[in-house]
Formats: C-alpha cells, sequence, structure tokens
C-alpha cells in the first residue's frame, strides 16, 4: 500500500500540473528551514525516501585536520574511530536528526515553504507553455472583476484582461464566454501572470484568419491592422493570385464573413482596403470610404503626402473626430494633410498674393529711381514722338487740301468746257479744252 505521504505528493502534483519530483524537492527544502529554527549551527541536509516514504534529516559534517568549527567539523583521528580507514580528509559525514521534535512552528514554516515551492513551480510551468503563445487568440470564461480589471479562467488557469485592454463599447457579466488575444506573460508578477486584450489589432487579424479560409491558406495576406477599439478598425490585404478578389474574399457573400467579426467585436466598423506598392495608390484606398480627387506627395523622406477632396468629402475624409484619417496614417505609416478644393484654391491665390507682394515690396529705392527716370525718358520720347507725329500729319492735311483745290479747279474747267454753246466750238478748241 502506498504512503500516504506520497498519495498527497501525487494529488498535488497533479492538481497543481507540476511533476512529482518538483513536490518531493519542495519537501525537502522545507524540512530544512524547519529544522534551522531547531539545530541553528549545523548544516542540514533532508532527504526523501521513496522507498519507504519517510523524510530523513542528517546533520553534515566534513572531515578536516585541525577543527575550528565543532558544529559542523569533525577531526580526521574521530572519523576513523567511526568509519575506519576510509574516513579521509575533506569527506562529508552525515549524522541523522530527529524530526519529531521539531514542534508546530517548524510545521508551519514548512508548510510556507512547500506552497511557495509549488507556486513557483507552477507559474514557471504557465510561462513556458503561454510564452510561446503570445499574439494566439484563446477563449475565456469571466470568473470575477478586480478594481476594473476582469479575472478570466482559462482551464485550470487564471488570465487578466486588464481596464486600458478592455473595448469600451462591450460589458460583460460573470460567467460570460470572451475570446481575447494573449498580450504578454509575466513571470514575476503577482496575481495571474496571463495578460489578455480586446483592443489589440493581433485579435482582428487572429478573427479574420479564423473566419476567411483564403486568409488561412496564403492566398490573402493581411499588411497591416489598425483599430480605435470599439469605433473603427481599417484592414490592409492583399491577393497573391489575380484572379482572387482580396476585398471580396473578406466581406464574403453579402457580408458574412466581416459581419461575424463585427458581432464578436460588437458592432466596431471595419474598412477593408486594398493594400498596393504604390504609396499614393495605398493611401487613396485607406482614405476609404471618402473620395479622393488628387493626391501629391509634400516630403518624400518625412512620408508627408498632400490629399485633396471635394468639399462635400472633406468631413468624410476626415472622419469623426479625425478618426478616418488617422487610422488611415497609422496604415500606411505616412502623414496625410487632407484639405478641400476650395482650401486648396485659396492656398494657391494667397502663395501667388504674396510673391506679387514680395517682389513690389524687395525692390530698393535706388532701382526706384532708376525706373521712374528710365519711365519718364520713355514718356518724353513718347511725347516728342507724338509731336512729330501731329506736325506730319499737319503737313499732309495741308497737302491734301492743295491737291483738292487742285482737283476741284480741274473738275469746275471741266464741267465749263462740257456746257453746251450756242455755235459749237472747233474741234481743235475742244481738244485744247479736254487736255486741260
Amino acid at each position: 500500500m502506498q504512503n500516504p505521504l506520497l498519495q498527497q505528493i501525487d494529488a498535488i502534483a497533479k492538481e497543481k500540473g507540476v511533476e512529482t519530483e518538483v513536490i518531493i524537492g519542495a519537501v525537502q527544502d522545507a524540512i530544512e528551514a524547519a529544522a534551522r529554527k531547531r539545530y541553528k549551527n549545523e548544516t542540514l541536509r533532508a532527504r526523501f525516501n521513496t522507498e519507504t516514504g519517510q523524510i530523513e534529516l542528517c546533520a553534515v559534517k566534513r572531515i578536516v585536520a585541525d577543527v575550528t568549527d565543532a558544529a559542523n567539523q569533525i577531526s580526521l583521528t574521530e572519523a576513523q574511530q567511526l568509519y575506519g580507514d576510509e574516513a579521509e580528509v575533506d569527506m562529508e559525514i552525515e549524522f541523522p536528526r530527529p524530526t519529531e521534535d521539531l514542534g508546530r512552528i517548524a510545521a508551519q514554516t514548512a508548510k510556507q515553504v512547500i506552497f511557495q515551492k509549488v507556486r513557483e513551480a507552477e507559474r514557471e510551468n504557465v510561462y513556458a507553455e503561454y510564452s510561446n503563445r503570445v499574439g494566439e487568440v484563446v477563449s475565456g470564461v469571466v470568473k470575477r472583476f478586480e478594481n476594473g480589471d476582469i479575472i478570466m479562467e482559462l482551464g485550470r488557469i487564471e488570465a487578466q484582461l486588464p481596464r486600458k485592454e478592455q473595448s469600451r463599447a462591450e460589458n460583460y457579466a460573470v460567467g460570460d464566454r470572451v475570446r481575447a488575444v494573449i498580450r504578454g506573460v509575466n513571470r514575476s508578477a503577482k496575481g495571474p501572470q496571463i495578460v489578455l486584450s480586446r483592443t489589440d489589432p493581433a485579435l482582428l487579424i487572429k478573427l479574420f484568419e479564423q473566419e476567411v479560409p483564403e486568409i488561412y491558406d496564403g492566398t490573402v495576406v493581411i499588411r497591416g491592422a489598425v483599430r480605435e477599439s470599439g469605433d473603427r478598425a481599417k484592414v490592409a490585404v492583399y491577393s497573391r493570385e489575380r484572379d482572387v478578389d482580396p476585398v471580396g474574399a473578406c466581406v464574403g457573400m453579402k457580408g458574412t464573413r466581416v459581419q461575424s467579426i463585427i458581432r464578436e467585436l460588437r458592432g466596431e466598423k471595419i474598412d477593408i482596403v486594398e493594400w498596393s506598392e504604390d504609396p499614393v495608390v495605398f493611401v487613396t484606398n485607406a482614405i476609404s470610404p471618402a473620395k479622393v480627387q488628387r493626391v501629391s506627395i509634400v516630403d518624400d523622406a518625412e512620408k508627408v503626402m498632400e490629399v485633396i477632396v471635394e468639399d462635400k468629402q472633406l468631413s468624410l475624409a476626415i472622419g469623426k473626430k479625425g478618426q478616418n484619417v488617422r487610422l488611415a496614417a497609422k496604415l500606411t505609416g505616412w502623414k496625410i494633410d487632407i484639405k478641400s478644393e476650395e482650401e486648396k484654391r485659396r492656398e494657391v491665390e494667397k502663395q501667388f498674393g504674396d510673391l506679387e507682394i514680395g517682389g513690389a515690396e524687395g525692390e530698393s529705392p535706388a532701382a526706384t529711381d532708376d525706373a521712374g527716370a528710365e519711365v519718364q525718358a520713355a514718356t518724353d520720347d513718347a511725347g516728342a514722338e507724338a509731336q512729330a507725329g501731329t506736325a506730319a500729319s499737319a503737313e499732309v492735311l495741308e497737302a491734301t487740301d492743295e491737291a483738292g483745290a487742285e482737283a476741284q479747279g480741274a473738275t469746275a474747267a471741266i464741267a465749263e468746257a462740257l456746257e453746251p454753246h450756242d455755235a459749237e466750238p472747233a474741234p481743235a478748241e475742244a481738244e485744247d479744252v479736254t487736255r486741260s
């Protein structure tokens, strides 16, 4: 029949999920710690006998030539009297000590040491098991609330969902089943070691992997995801096959796939955009659902981009309290400056106005005087030319008047020659008149 102590050790090992050797080692350390209160100056060693199920306690003494510490040393002569000629210097000899008279305080000390050792071993096992599972989605049951934090049960292990990792759109009660992503595992923290999160973008990515087969098998790749938990999220997807629409695959037939994720996130809106190597195209897609008129890169080194939208689309592009453009900037990695067409037009007009004013203000007084002198000289020359032109015009008019007078005289002569007379003139006279 198995010893009762061994039975207790096996039960504790199964309950805590630790090895039996760890419990035995904890018991040995506990007996040593308890015995130090009874045998203060001796070097003690406890040993658990697995055959009998008994704990053996011994005082260890080292064989030396000259004894300086009687509690921990024994002379070579005395050792040879006890163990014969086999005893040599620097060998250790164990002297049994009784454990029955350790007392109640020693037993309480042993109990505390056992609990501490078992707890440390349990925490090491939890760390070893979950440290490689960071980023994985787990399901747990709400057990209790502590100062706003939620303590959840993951099987036999407790996990913590801090208040800052909870979505403000969610409320839970004891017994609710919740899915969350493992944010981290603490080795030395008091209380639950596993820290969960409902706000981490990794939760969104894992939910898409579970709901969309194309993402699970690698046909569609999630290039990035950003969230403001409870309000809005943006996911950038890319298809490795030309015939597969990445956005359509994530949305699903009549939105069934994305609606399942939205229900899990308690109504959080999700924008699924297509990823592109071209930053201009990527930013244009990320501003969705707003329509972009044009995009220009302001500073490539600092990753600054200017986006122009219609006046009616400006509020949609910015989003509630700047949420849409803020998420788009996080998703793309570019600083985005959104402007309406009217705002951009006023900005350009102001720049041209500043350039004209700056050009006029930038001339020196000497240059202004020179320019005035040149203008005055040009004006004088133009006046002189105008006067000369006026004189020439007068001469032309005078010549025109003279020519007109001569023409009038010739006309009168012709008219007089054509008037009828009583006697016809001789042909010679008529010819002379005509020539004149």
